[in-house]
């Protein structure tokens, strides 16, 4: 039950909109079917599966709005659902920034769904989790890490006679190995939406490696230095100010998108729309139909949702925005997919051995964590390294280095760019390696 197709969701709904006495009626749906399995020193601790299935029902009357929700699906429980909702939007203050609901949407084709990643089975978890303990051993090492795959549906109906929906699939693993004196760590994370292209034998190899080759770390002064991010070291800052990217800050003065003329400070602040902010090798965009990130191709109110760019060439190219301030400012609504933070860095073709066979003295940064903002008018944020930061040395790692805390922002990190290189997917996104000159280290950190 907690996977409908089509067809189910949409009779599912009609019954939902028949039992609606409001103004205007909205009804989301979404199931969910998930498995995950859990280890740690070495040993499986954990293991489940999470099945469900969630109705939500927005009713409005003018402006005033409620929502309830409910997991039950007999006619007596469709029913109080939707007089529940009834009731707290007559309990509800107007809402000044309430829009209209949207009516029919033409969408593209959307190939979110892999046969594969629905049909895992406990025993393919169990195998991909010793698939990463078993080498681990071998090496002397204590692995700790968790996989989860998701099959999920949702669907969007409302009175106005709009529906969308779409299934989709996903897998996450990562894995924290260590040696047995806890000096050495590596780590490594993969996600897709087909799982046959997991493999957590060799994405465990990586880990291993880094845990054996960090040990014995030598200390070196914090200061400015030339860093090769890779993608897990980058995504969070790069996530960080794609969400900071609204077009109502910027234009309220909230924002570091936000341009306020110094000839005048009685002038009403700008927003950095067009405006170049970034060596032109940034690019950022988003895309539903991208084969390695595939998303839904309707938002979460179910407008249509395309290709945008964000930064290209360097230059602002459009903001996130809300359907109410698009149409008050007088642009246009740029949504994202409904429950996704999609979007797709360029880079170049080189891979990571590339970029590090080509860099004369610099610092390897496996991830950053710990992340925090400093100020959110430059995005200054600081944060720690962490399971294995190394020098590079003539194009070869020479040695592990001591973690640091970093204070850097991703506006200056994105300006002082040296190369990048082939994106891959993380966390959802596509992120390319990239080669930073001058990237701030504040302070050394013990922690491995």
């Amino acid at each position: 039950m907690s996977i409908l197709n089509e067809q189910e969701s949409k009779k599912l709904l009609k019954r939902v909109l028949a039992f609606s006495k409001a103004d205007e009626c909205e009804c989301n749906l979404d199931g969910q079917l998930s498995g995950n399995i859990r280890y740690a020193r070495n040993t499986v601790s954990t293991s489940g599966e999470v099945s469900d299935l969630t109705l939500a029902v927005q009713s409005s009357f003018g402006k005033k709005t409620g929502v309830a929700t409910t997991n039950e699906f007999d006619d007596a429980a469709i029913e109080r659902v939707v007089r529940r909702s009834e009731e707290l939007a007559r309990l509800a203050p107007d809402n000044p920034e309430y829009m209209p609901l949207l009516g029919p949407q033409k969408y593209g084709k959307m190939n979110t769904y892999f046969d594969s990643t629905a049909k895992v089975t406990p025993e393919y978890r169990a195998q991909a989790a010793d698939d990463s303990i078993a080498p681990s051993k071998k090496n002397k090492l204590i692995a700790s890490g968790f996989l989860n795959d998701s099959h999920q549906m949702s669907a969007v109906m409302n009175s106005r006679g709009l529906f969308a929906y779409n299934v989709s699939t996903d897998v996450n693993f990562s894995a924290t190995i260590r040696t047995e004196d806890g000096r050495g760590s590596g780590w490594v994370t993969r996600d897709y939406a087909d799982v046959s292209k997991l493999d957590t034998a060799s994405a465990s190899a990586i880990a291993i490696k880094k845990s054996l080759g960090s040990v014995d770390a030598k200390e070196m002064e914090p200061g400015k230095y030339t860093v090769i991010l890779e993608p897990a070291a980058s995504v969070q800052l790069l996530s960080n100010m794609f969400f900071s990217m609204g077009q109502r800050a910027a234009d309220e003065g909230r924002s570091f998108l936000s341009y306020k003329p110094e000839e005048d400070e009685k002038k009403p602040p700008k927003n950095k729309l067009g405006m170049k902010m970034f060596d032109q090798r940034v690019n950022i965009y988003s895309d539903p139909h991208h084969p390695e990130v595939p998303t839904a191709t309707f938002a979460g109110d179910g407008h249509a949702v395309e290709k945008t760019w964000w930064v290209k060439d360097g230059k602002i190219e459009n903001f996130r925005n809300s359907r109410y301030w698009a149409n008050k400012s007088g642009t246009r609504y740029n949504p994202t997919a409904a429950g996704s933070g999609q979007f797709i860095m360029a880079g170049g073709d080189q891979s990571l051995d590339d970029m590090i066979k080509h860099t004369r003295r610099g610092i390897l940064v496996t991830r950053l964590w710990y992340i925090r903002q400093l100020d959110p008018q430059t995005l200054l944020y600081t944060g720690l390294t962490r399971d294995g930061t190394f020098y590079i040395e003539n194009g070869k790692i020479k040695y592990p280095i001591k973690n640091f805390r970093f204070n850097e922002s991703p506006i200056v990190m994105l300006n002082n760019i040296e190369a990048l290189g082939k994106p891959v997917r993380i966390n959802g996104r596509m992120i390319p390696p990239m080669k930073i000159r001058d990237f701030t280290f504040s302070s050394l950190s013990d922690a491995v």
